[in-house]
């Protein structure tokens, strides 16, 4: 961990310098409390760094939680070892698509299961006034899917061949439309603010003010929504994988976010308080809590248990992070790039020209990551990935 100066701490070994010009604005905001951790996965992003972990006092910012609220992994381990599967798993990918439906504004068709299940979740979770009409009807369909970009389900197997299912998502178009609504606000009530903002992405909500309270209620319960998002997948996806492989029951379950925030008591200067503490690409590494740190599409993921480091607020990375931007990966890179870093995998080698900007070269060495933060977490299980399918 390295110290950049008392409001600012970095686990990050291999980092963009505009991150750290970008980290230190957000350090410098009056209502940070103590100061600003960047996770060993840290890039640019929009107004707060993705991969930093902003604790705050009677505010909060809209942006720096993101516009995927409750964004993150899950993940399942079946008591499956390798050689209980068939020697090629690439008729799972048309089964897997029917049951978690993937791209963007993707939903479940009607009368499918998953709307049943979207039946079930949305009684006991009513959702806030600001989710109606439309953008009600859109929760509901894209209830138990998946998504697009990196946001993946994936096949792995673990250090002793067990297997593993293993996913991300979050909160979908709900959760995407309430959060740029709330970020819009905020960035028009920045000139208000009693202090001066450099960056209208970082305009805060003031605890207790309507502003505040609103944006609370629309982003726990997207979070609630992103996790039983999650959970809802993982089921359909054991049960589709469990009767094409005809054997497996669930040994484990893990589920964390890594875009939310959350009320919680940490020590600031020698003084226990209740701070805002969000994670925009971290995930909560509090002692014992076990966490997901996938790689990217071609590389290692790995089950991790936190070590509740002070310093970085008890977070860790969420991933390896990205090296180049989408554009980039694209320019750089070919669909013959990416299928000859995808051998030996099943995967949808067909849209391989869609999926460039995911090339597994276009994200950070996840092991190199790994080391830089082994004061935050010790690895529990290092999962390979023999299946992955992506939304397009």
């Amino acid at each position: 961990m390295e110290q950049i100066t008392p409001r600012l701490y970095s686990w990050a070994t291999d980092i963009d310098p505009q991150a750290i010009t970008q980290a230190h604005r957000a350090a410098s905001l009056p209502v940070v409390a103590g100061h600003v951790a960047l996770m060993a996965d840290a890039h640019v992003g929009i107004g707060a760094t993705v991969g930093s972990v902003i604790p705050t006092d009677g505010a909060i910012i809209p942006s720096a939680v993101g516009v995927d609220v409750g964004c993150g992994m899950a993940a399942i381990r079946t008591d499956l070892v390798a050689d209980d599967l068939p020697d090629s798993l690439d008729g799972l990918l048309g089964p897997i698509a029917k049951v978690v439906p993937a791209g963007v504004g993707r939903g479940h068709d009607a009368h499918s299961k998953g709307l049943r299940r979207a039946d079930g979740w949305f009684a006991e979770n009513p959702p806030p006034p600001t989710v109606g009409g439309d953008l009600g009807a859109k929760a509901h369909k894209q209830f138990g899917s998946l998504g697009s970009g990196n946001h993946f389900f994936e096949v792995c197997l673990d250090e002793v061949d067990r297997v593993w299912l293993f996913l991300h998502s979050g909160s979908r178009g709900v959760g995407n439309t309430l959060a740029q609504r709330h970020i819009g606000r905020a960035r028009n009530l920045a000139k208000h603010l009693p202090e001066a903002v450099s960056d209208p992405n970082l305009a805060w909500f003031v605890q207790g003010s309507d502003d505040f309270d609103a944006y609370i209620v629309d982003m726990e319960w997207s979070q609630r929504y992103a996790f039983a998002n999650r959970e809802t997948m993982l089921d359909a996806a054991f049960d589709t994988f469990r009767t094409y492989v005809r054997r497996g029951r669930e040994v484990e379950r893990v589920n964390c976010h890594h875009n939310y925030a959350a009320r919680e008591i940490h020590s600031v200067d020698g003084v226990e308080r209740e701070l805002w503490v969000t994670r925009k690409g971290a995930i909560r590494a509090g002692r014992g809590e076990l966490g997901l740190i996938p790689g990217s599409m071609g590389t290692r993921s790995y089950v991790v248990r936190g070590l509740g480091n002070a310093a970085s607020w008890q977070s860790c990375s969420h991933g390896a992070g990205r090296r180049m931007s989408r554009a980039e990966a694209k320019r750089r890179h070919t669909a013959a790039d990416l299928r000859a870093q995808m051998q030996g995998r099943a995967w949808q080698s067909s849209m391989a020209d869609r999926l460039i900007d995911e090339i597994p070269s276009a994200y950070k060495d996840i092991d190199e990551v790994m080391a830089a933060q082994r004061d935050l977490v010790e690895v529990v299980h290092t999962l390979r990935q023999i299946l992955n399918y992506k939304g397009t």
